[in-house]
């Protein structure tokens, strides 16, 4: 498919200086904001069930065209917005590569006054809540820009990858695949008060058994939906403990039969592993596949903290040694869509 794709920009390119057209319009961020009936929180139930978001709008796209283009929403951690993230992970650049839109939710101060997103309250964890929320922001943009229903990627750091997990997994009709950045798997807390305690011990709840109550309650067709994992060796906000248990879930979920081989807190044997070395950090990769098929994908970088790794470090949370994470992700959406 890349030399196809390859061909085929060229051959337009030339097309339009024959015929005179202009050259493409660059990326652009455009505002919106869109709720959900389901969306109200058991922790501010105050909070009117709508949030925000940024569009970013690839160079070129334009929503007439024939071809309906893939879709990556991007959550925030706390203390981020929109605005940073998207600095910061160069996901602009990204997205033009891959000729893709980009949903940048906003979360609101009032339901979280740490800019988090609520992974751990009650309704949200079950996918109704923030989930359903960002849920009905997606089917928003797949009616008008004409997204490809079948590549809709969620992706998140910290808190925002709490509630990508939720969203793989509650809704695995919406999601094609899900990317987690130091996050945690989905109703890994039994209370929001029990929160800070699976941040630094791991999920109290079985999560996996999550996964599996959602496999048999999910159509045979919205299945899988493949997960890849990053988090830092070093991270001393969310343990790495989590990331382990998330590739559990999600195993689970997948129908893999090593979701709940070897102990419930360690990364069960993999189908492939593989350890790099770059500016001195050693990073692990390892891979769980059906056939083919990438399921699952869990790399760990012994030397980072609690942070995107490859970000741009003049944003807090980010560290700009390698790997990159952002290019970790366009390899990921590109093999889940091919």
């Amino acid at each position: 498919m890349a030399p196809f794709r390859k061909l085929w920009s060229k051959t337009r390119a030339l097309l339009d200086r024959l015929l005179g057209r202009k050259p493409p319009e660059p990326g652009r961020f455009e505002p919106g904001s869109k709720g959900a009936l389901t969306g109200f929180l058991s922790t501010a139930p105050w909070v009117l069930p709508r949030r925000e978001y940024l569009v970013y709008v690839p160079r070129g796209h334009s929503r007439w065209s024939w071809r309906r283009a893939p879709l990556l929403v991007l959550l925030h951690g706390c203390r981020q917005t929109p605005e940073t993230v998207a600095a910061a992970t160069r996901i602009g650049a990204l997205a033009d590569d891959l000729g893709c839109l980009v949903l940048l939710p906003r979360q609101k101060e009032r339901a979280n006054p740490w800019g988090c997103w609520n992974w751990f309250e009650w309704n949200t964890a079950r996918g109704r809540g923030e989930a359903a929320i960002v849920a009905a922001q997606i089917r928003k943009l797949r009616r008008r820009y004409r997204i490809d229903r079948r590549r809709v990627f969620v992706a998140g750091l910290s808190s925002g990858g709490g509630l990508a997990a939720v969203l793989g997994v509650r809704r695995p009709d919406l999601v094609a695949g899900v990317f987690v950045h130091s996050g945690v798997a989905c109703g890994a807390a039994s209370s929001p008060l029990a929160a800070l305690g699976v941040l630094k011990n791991g999920a109290d709840r079985n999560v996996v058994g999550i996964g599996l109550r959602m496999r048999n309650e999910s159509r045979p067709e919205a299945l899988p939906v493949p997960l890849l994992t990053v988090h830092g060796g070093r991270d001393d906000v969310v343990a790495p403990v989590n990331a382990a248990q998330l590739v559990r879930q999600y195993l689970a979920l997948n129908g893999h039969p090593a979701a709940q081989a070897g102990g419930a807190a360690e990364l069960p044997p993999p189908d492939a592993l593989a350890t790099t070395s770059a500016d001195g950090r050693s990073i692990a990769t390892a891979e769980w596949r059906s056939g083919e098929r990438l399921l699952a994908r869990h790399v760990l970088v012994d030397a980072l903290g609690h942070a995107w790794s490859g970000g741009d470090a003049r944003y807090p949370y980010n560290d700009a040694a390698p790997p990159d994470a952002t290019a970790l992700l366009r390899a990921f959406v590109r093999e889940v869509a091919a």
